[in-house]
């Protein structure tokens, strides 16, 4: 693939590409106060608007805390460094890059140690169960890596992820973590939210010992039809509609993520 340097320039003259990195930077506050990464490692990162080759990665060591919208290298798909400075973390390029090329659905590409999901991964199984609402929402949309073969060094790892995924959007990946795909940060933010949340909750049920409440199928299949026809709100979906509503907190607590 021929990847053109970008020449020296304002990083916020196209408005795509500026908002496009403060959605990114907000994701990355926004997991932090969730307390959804691991230490300086875990990825998120985004393809460049207006572009066919190259994608937004912080460098490596930088907290998520930390993070603003000026913070971001431009990383082209063969791995070399096209703006920003910084070192590029393998892991991330070898499981992000391939996922951004191949397939449209992955514009927004988040890989998280979150801890609850990541528990659930330890299972011998990490289905998520039929025991609750947001749990079907979520559940629609997960493909499962039953087989870790040890950290990703190579592009063929993000490739085979790929394809497990098939058609879905989130990926519990055993004995490791979770990725979510989103056409946009919003979609694939609000994919790993819910995610955290619903290996919480069936955790904490589990927990107990006591025995589940298992919906029966009927009801499974009644309300994912329900949830493939939900309605929008002010033009938006409900994974926009929360975003904006998290990056309206970011605003009020810590503002200088749009820096």
């Amino acid at each position: 693939m021929n990847v053109t340097m970008l020449p020296s320039k304002n990083i916020r003259n196209d408005p795509a590409q500026w908002q496009a990195r403060i959605d990114l930077a907000a994701a990355h506050r926004l997991a932090a106060k969730d307390g959804l990464n691991e230490g300086i490692f875990n990825h998120f990162t985004l393809t460049v608007p207006n572009t066919n080759d190259r994608y937004y990665q912080i460098p490596f060591g930088l907290h998520w805390s930390e993070v603003s919208a000026s913070s971001f290298l431009e990383v082209s798909y063969n791995g070399e460094l096209l703006s920003g400075e910084g070192e590029i973390e393998r892991s991330a390029y070898c499981i992000h890059a391939p996922m951004h090329r191949l397939s449209k659905e992955a514009s927004c590409v988040l890989h998280t140690h979150m801890p609850f999901a990541s528990a659930l991964t330890r299972l011998r199984d990490q289905r998520i169960l039929p025991v609750g609402q947001t749990e079907l929402s979520v559940s629609m949309q997960t493909a499962y890596d039953d087989h870790y073969a040890g950290p990703a060094s190579n592009p063929e790892e993000g490739k085979r992820l790929l394809e497990v995924l098939g058609n879905k959007t989130i990926l519990l990946m055993a004995n490791h973590g979770a990725v979510t795909i989103g056409r946009t940060v919003a979609e694939a933010y609000n994919r790993l939210y819910y995610l955290e949340r619903v290996a919480q909750v069936q955790l904490y049920a589990m927990w107990t010992g006591q025995p589940l409440r298992v919906l029966s199928q009927e009801v499974v299949d009644k309300t994912i039809a329900e949830f493939r026809s939900s309605p929008t709100y002010y033009g938006r979906s409900n994974a926009e509609n929360h975003f904006e509503a998290l990056k309206r907190m970011l605003d009020r607590e810590q503002p200088d993520y749009k820096e």
